[in-house]
């Protein structure tokens, strides 16, 4: 009982799940919520209402959001399955050693939103309420500290925090919608507005499914937690395709009637500027624990080390001193450029598991893996380069070219050692 209680104290960092202590749909279906709910994907949905009419919008925000969901559900199933999270699902696809390139993409990825968060946060307050701009950097230091308390504590701090803040969340954003509605006259109105931008139907639903991707990718980190597969990709549909797509809903909309794409700015248009300040605090904190919490996880990976906590608060001392050096402010679009090079992470995860493993892995603690798994780390290179190149859905592409390469290089290699063995057998 004694070696037990600290390591489910961590969640579990180096070590599957146990199903003793899975959990239910609802609450796993609360955390993702909760963690889609980003000021963010509400601008890249700002980006797409502006150029497209109303039902090419939808049909937009529709498969972007569909196509997201499907992949994050994917991996949501195969960390149900194995109770193992992102970062350690890549030693088994790109080694011992070779899995630090992932904890260093997705780690640095999560801290960079989070000191983005953390500024957004502190510069917002300072603005709409006119307190002294002299008290931005104190905010960022009380906010970026303030943020990872429900990290922290873990799994269990952030279903505290999402049984709050969802419902809240969902009851602001219906009340704006509704007036948002209003003010554009109704569906004839809506159906009226047209494009004052230019886009890509291709480009649209790159920056839809691009833009939380890297959140995606790591969102194992709740579900490993599922009593079973079924329940974690029901639970992650639910966020990803139905929460993040409300995210970006929200944006086109107040893009269209409003010409504004954040939920806050928005609100202080309809005269609900108080309301508007709570529904940026609970839409960032919800997002920023589950950002430092990716971040503490792939932490642990990386220095092989069990201390979530102690990395969670190195996490957040890290992204708060990135937000007071200024860094959010070149940092969205490098964050967007590592979208291209995040998806063949889960693509080469995907392929490993279900044609590599055949859908079942070994014991993490008594397998035998090499320091670098080179049919991953080739994957992973391959996908990234034709993701980059593409002028089609780069993330989409690089998942898929990933998946591709991977299992054609196993087959292959299978394929040249069996005929070896065959070879020495006919000489011998």
């Amino acid at each position: 009982m004694n070696s037990q209680t600290p390591q489910k104290d961590q969640d579990y960092p180096l070590s599957p799940v146990p199903m003793t202590d899975r959990k239910s749909i609802w609450s796993m279906g609360l955390v993702l919520l909760g963690f889609t709910f980003f000021t963010a994907t509400m601008w890249a949905g700002g980006s797409v209402g502006t150029a497209f009419d109303f039902p090419t919008m939808l049909m937009v925000l529709t498969v972007g959001n569909l196509l997201l969901g499907l992949y994050a559900a994917v991996l949501a199933y195969i960390a149900a399955r194995s109770g193992l999270n992102t970062a350690l699902m890549s030693r088994f696809a790109f080694g011992e050693i070779g899995s630090k390139l992932s904890d260093i993409i997705l780690g640095f990825t999560q801290i960079g939103w989070y000191a983005w968060g953390t500024a957004t946060m502190a510069i917002l307050l300072v603005k709409l309420t006119g307190l002294p701009e002299s008290l931005t950097t104190p905010l960022m230091v009380l906010f970026g500290l303030g943020f990872c308390v429900t990290a922290f504590i873990g799994y269990q701090g952030l279903l505290w925090l999402s049984r709050i803040a969802v419902p809240a969340m969902i009851i602001l954003v219906a009340t704006s919608m509704g007036l948002a509605a209003s003010d554009a006259g109704g569906l004839s109105g809506l159906l009226a507005i047209t494009p004052t931008s230019e886009m890509t139907v291709a480009a649209a639903i790159t920056l839809v499914f691009g833009t939380f991707v890297s959140g995606g990718t790591q969102a194992t980190n709740w579900t490993r937690f599922a009593k079973s597969g079924k329940t974690a990709v029901i639970a992650t549909l639910l966020a990803f395709f139905l929460g993040n797509g409300l995210m970006t809903l929200i944006g086109a909309f107040g893009a269209l009637v409003y010409q504004q794409a954040d939920i806050v700015d928005i609100m202080v248009a309809q005269g609900l500027a108080t309301l508007g300040i709570l529904m940026l605090f609970l839409n960032l904190w919800t997002t920023q624990d589950n950002t430092v919490y990716n971040f503490a996880v792939a932490g642990c990976n990386l220095l092989r080390t069990r201390r979530r906590k102690a990395v969670t608060i190195g996490g957040a001392a890290i992204g708060t001193v990135l937000a007071v050096l200024g860094m959010y402010e070149w940092l969205i679009p490098f964050l967007v450029l590592l979208g291209t090079f995040i998806p063949p992470i889960g693509g080469v995860i995907m392929a490993n598991y279900f044609v590599g493993y055949k859908r079942q892995y070994p014991d993490l603690t008594q397998a035998s893996l090499p320091a670098f798994n080179i049919p991953g780390l080739s994957a992973y290179a391959i996908g990234s380069a034709v993701a980059y190149t593409s002028p089609w859905i780069a993330p989409i592409v690089g998942v898929c070219a990933a998946m591709f390469a991977y299992s054609a290089i196993v087959v292959i290699s299978a394929g040249v050692r069996e005929r070896k063995a065959q070879q020495l057998l006919g000489t011998v």
